[in-house]
């Protein structure tokens, strides 16, 4: 009897196989979510292999987090041998890592389907140990579906679809957070036969929207048109609110990055300030780190308008630098625009 995996219905599949392995006699259930020998075999293996070829030089280890095991078993050797190792875990969009990761909530309203097989969940696996993934990233089906044809184009890695997803995401943190000297090693454990008929099918890519389209122009359009004394609307996280209000009444805008030593670490929206202050009017006196949301997310220059367009109807405005690392806000209206010119 057949059993279809569908990404991000985990918990269906695992009733499947467990159902399979009570009515099958002598069969075996290996159950690599939870089965703790999944993580303890990459610990003894793929993290010794890591520290051994990078000549323990390694500081930052990027992994697709889907069982756990690989994440977490390679992270938790590595940072036994130097705690300066940062490990970076990369989600996707319809899976509760990321959000379980920072809140310690489990979120159903996190959980949707999505395409890119082998990263993601819609359950917490034993095999997922969050004390040691540092850091999660969450990159589009699309995203990870180019990014998975680029690696096979311009670096000649014929590699599946989790292995795009860690690739981009990886490039997106180090893009923030990687100084020189550092060393990323990314695990790329996916290879690319199982998706001839997908991610390097051009007509699969077509019908799903994800082969590239640059007519209506990118995110460098966008931030070229602008004004050449362009300058980012922002607060601090101890400005008040009420003075952060009247900013945003007075540019006319509705979401403000917050800023700290010159880089992002949250944001602030005029519609979910608005609920919380009719809720506590009290609030407009407090300071900004009470009401702060999740910073938006950094997109590459180059991203094209459709990819951005996805990007803030999921969630707020994304934000890019340019050339010159001037931070950029892009929003809906500033995408209506570039599409409408």
């Amino acid at each position: 009897m057949p059993y279809e995996c569908i990404s991000g219905r985990s918990q269906v599949l695992l009733c499947n196989c467990k159902k399979l392995n009570q009515d099958l006699p002598n069969s075996f259930y290996p159950n690599q979510y939870d089965n703790l020998s999944n993580w303890k075999a990459h610990y003894e293996t793929t993290g010794p292999e890591i520290w051994k070829d990078t000549e323990g030089t390694v500081t930052h280890f990027a992994a697709g987090v889907g069982t756990g095991g690989s994440m977490s078993g390679t992270a938790k050797y590595l940072k036994e041998q130097s705690e300066k190792v940062v490990s970076v875990g990369i989600d996707t969009y319809g899976s509760v890592f990321k959000k379980y990761k920072e809140t310690g909530e489990f979120d159903e309203n996190e959980v949707y389907p999505y395409l890119t097989e082998g990263i993601g969940e819609d359950i917490l696996p034993k095999n997922v140990n969050f004390s040691v993934i540092d850091h999660f990233i969450k990159v589009t089906d699309k995203d990870a579906a180019v990014m998975t044809r680029r690696l096979a184009k311009e670096e000649g890695l014929f590699v599946g679809w989790s292995c795009g997803s860690a690739v981009h995401g990886a490039l997106e943190y180090a893009k923030e957070n990687l100084k020189k000297g550092d060393v990323m090693v990314i695990l790329l454990p996916d290879h690319g036969t199982r998706y001839l008929g997908k991610v390097y099918n051009d007509d699969w890519m077509r019908n799903h929207g994800f082969l590239e389209d640059k007519a209506y122009g990118t995110a460098r359009d966008i931030v070229s048109s602008r004004d050449v004394g362009y300058q980012l609307v922002v607060v601090k996280k101890t400005d008040k609110i009420k003075d952060a209000i009247a900013l945003m009444n007075d540019k006319s805008v509705s979401q403000i990055p917050v800023m700290e030593d010159g880089q992002v670490i949250g944001s602030i929206t005029d519609n979910k300030l608005l609920l919380k202050i009719i809720e506590n009017p009290a609030l407009k006196d407090a300071t900004v780190d009470q009401v702060m949301e999740d910073s938006m997310h950094f997109v590459a220059l180059d991203s094209t308008l459709d990819v951005l367009s996805s990007m803030v109807e999921r969630e707020k405005a994304v934000l890019v630098r340019d050339e010159l690392h001037r931070v950029h806000i892009i929003t809906k209206h500033d995408i209506l625009a570039a599409i409408t010119k």
